[in-house]
């Protein structure tokens, strides 16, 4: 069984998510990187991508032979260019679902498994970039602790979050997510929210649950529903 957050543009997947976690040792020293404007994966959630570009479909093949992890991370404002510079800070993600299409595009679903630091970028012949890339501030993604926060403490953001999604049309079966870690929840509704890409990538730097609960709510301060104009969801 999974919950949906669907608008017109994308939807964000919550599974009751695999129960196979990484562990520490496994997370790889070196990963190619996905630059990818417009678009914020955080740990525990899962999205679908539609990849089409040569470099990103030599990305994924290479990938899929290894150990099907890619690492998605935002370009800096106003550099939509590839080869432009990146935040520091991004999200490693693992291809659960693939699917070769007959136009040759691939369908696959990336599921966030840890955020990370690009360390530097490695020299390579491939058409698409790899750096390395390190974890130690961000260990705690792989292993969900038992939080101190509950859905109770959070009644008055979740009521501001559902004023805020009803306006811009989104489809969020509350009921459901209520019911799935909380973590895995702020996660995904940080990350389906309509807040800009700059407040999502505040969102995703943000350290553990409480200042990320805490971000959310400085955010949604800031804006004023009836005059709510951003109509992408990103």
């Amino acid at each position: 069984m999974q919950s949906i957050i669907k608008c017109s543009t994308t939807m964000i997947i919550f599974k009751n998510l695999i129960k196979e976690r990484m562990k520490k040792e496994d997370l790889p020293r070196n990963v190619p990187v996905f630059p990818l404007s417009n678009f914020i994966i955080f740990p525990h959630t899962t999205v679908p991508l539609n990849i089409f570009e040569p470099r990103y479909i030599e990305m994924v093949n290479d990938s899929m032979k290894t150990n099907k992890l890619i690492g998605l991370i935002q370009p800096k404002k106003d550099n939509s260019d590839s080869d432009a510079g990146l935040h520091e800070i991004g999200c490693l993600g693992k291809i659960t679902s693939f699917k070769d299409l007959t136009d040759g595009r691939y369908l696959i679903d990336l599921n966030g498994v840890s955020r990370f630091k690009i360390i530097k970028e490695i020299k390579n012949n491939k058409l698409y970039r790899e750096y390395e890339i390190d974890f130690k501030n961000f260990e705690d993604d792989l292993n969900l602790k038992k939080e101190e926060l509950k859905f109770s403490d959070l009644e008055l953001i979740f009521k501001d979050l559902k004023t805020l999604f009803e306006k811009k049309g989104y489809i969020v079966n509350w009921k459901s997510l209520e019911k799935q870690n909380l973590n895995e929840t702020i996660n995904a509704l940080a990350m389906a929210s309509p807040f800009s890409l700059e407040e999502k990538q505040i969102l995703l730097e943000s350290s553990n649950l409480e200042m990320r609960k805490n971000k959310i709510a400085e955010i949604l301060k800031t804006y004023n529903y009836d005059n709510f104009n951003n109509t992408t969801i990103q």
